[in-house]
């Protein structure tokens, strides 16, 4: 479970309505979710008081006859089986499993023997698994300090900030009445950029092309060409692009406007428009030869390309640009208009890019992609281990 989200109640509430209260060992099922997603369940094993919302169904459970953790174990294998995906009902994109049908829901009881059998293979499956996806989080997390070091930038330590600062005019003439970029801390982390032991160049200055995309249209006419057109949704905040997803776009855009974006191995992408609450707009995506080979894309109004010259390596430029955001240099960027986010393209392309020989760019490049390709390995160990469980875990119940 994750409790990055919290909504507060009053003391006063919670002494009015202590029954709803989550009591350890309880079973959590999200009976409300999308159709791909509900019945995700969990079991409870905090100390801390809990409160559930309406999407959530609680279950207490006659341990003289079946373990909660079993049967937290069990639904999650239904869901995975599709079995909540196929029985519940739709409305306006969403889906529910109602208390009625959930309790309708033939189950296996095997003795407590063998449930305590399959408590222990689940568990033991997934404390590798959570091993391996903390070592795999630790490596990734790792990559934007590794890369500021070889280019031996400093970030600035944390300033406190007054409520009230006074700024001259001439540096606000001509640019945004917003506070974000003119406060001590965010001037010093723009400023560290400069710092690096190479040569520092605007981002502008190493551009060969810059293309607006296209959402183009949604049925077949003459001059048009169907392509999968790439969108925010589709960047990856970890990796790159995903691309293998349900909710991908096919639409077809005009010939001439695809002459134009000339998708090819090594543009950027950059998210000028979307962004989040929680996430500033600016993440950066790479058109690598397997992406190239195996589709044939597009990209929509909202994400813009640039292709660099040879003084650059664009694998390089991408770890860079993906740093530059995780440090939240691209928050000092942005202008909201309607709940969106927009990238101010003009400030960054004058992003100050640290320019070392090719030759160093190339280990850079190298160091940090072995350093992904050992977290996906670890992400997927740990997926094949738990999916080991699960298949042993089925047979045991069919037993």
């Amino acid at each position: 479970m994750k409790f990055d989200k919290n909504i507060y109640l009053p003391e006063r509430y919670i002494e009015r309505n202590s029954v709803n209260i989550i009591q350890v060992e309880d079973v959590l099922f999200n009976n409300t979710n999308s159709q791909e997603l509900v019945g995700k369940t969990a079991y409870f094993d905090l100390d801390e008081t809990y409160f559930y919302s309406n999407h959530i169904t609680v279950i207490r459970v006659n341990k003289d006859i079946i373990l909660p953790k079993y049967l937290w174990i069990l639904l999650n294998l239904y869901q995975k089986r599709k079995i909540f995906f196929n029985i519940c009902t739709n409305w306006n994109n969403q889906s529910g499993v109602g208390i009625e049908r959930l309790l309708s829901l033939k189950i296996p009881i095997p003795n407590l023997e063998i449930q305590e059998g399959i408590v222990t293979v689940f568990e033991n499956a997934n404390y590798i698994k959570q091993a391996n996806e903390a070592e795999a989080k630790k490596l990734l997390a790792n990559i934007d300090a590794y890369l500021l070091e070889q280019l031996g930038i400093v970030l600035p330590d944390k300033i406190e900030e007054k409520n009230v600062f006074y700024v001259p005019f001439s540096k606000v003439q001509g640019n945004r009445f917003d506070p974000k970029p003119y406060l001590s801390s965010n001037e010093a982390l723009y400023k560290s950029l400069f710092f690096s032991k190479f040569q520092c160049v605007p981002l502008k200055n190493i551009l060969i092309q810059s293309v607006a995309g296209d959402w183009g249209i949604e049925n077949r006419i003459n001059g048009y060409e169907e392509r999968l057109v790439i969108r925010a949704t589709e960047f990856d905040n970890i990796y790159n692009l995903n691309l293998e997803n349900s909710r991908v776009k096919y639409r077809f855009i005009n010939e001439v406007k695809l002459d134009k974006m000339d998708l090819q191995v090594g543009d950027l992408l950059i998210e000028k428009s979307g962004g989040s609450e929680n996430q500033p707009v600016g993440r950066i995506a790479l058109i690598t030869k397997d992406i190239a080979n195996q589709y044939k894309l597009a990209y929509s109004n909202f994400i813009h390309k640039i292709r660099v010259s040879d003084q650059i390596n664009s694998e390089y430029l991408f770890y860079f640009l993906k740093t530059i955001h995780n440090i939240k240099i691209t928050d000092l960027m942005q202008s909201q208009t309607n709940g969106i986010r927009n990238l101010i393209m003009r400030e960054y392309f004058n992003i100050p890019v640290s320019l070392p020989p090719l030759k160093i760019q190339t280990e850079i490049t190298n160091h940090i992609r072995n350093t992904i390709e050992r977290a996906k390995t670890l992400e997927t160990e740990a997926k094949e281990v738990i999916d080991k469980a699960k298949a042993e875990i089925e047979k045991m119940i069919l037993r």
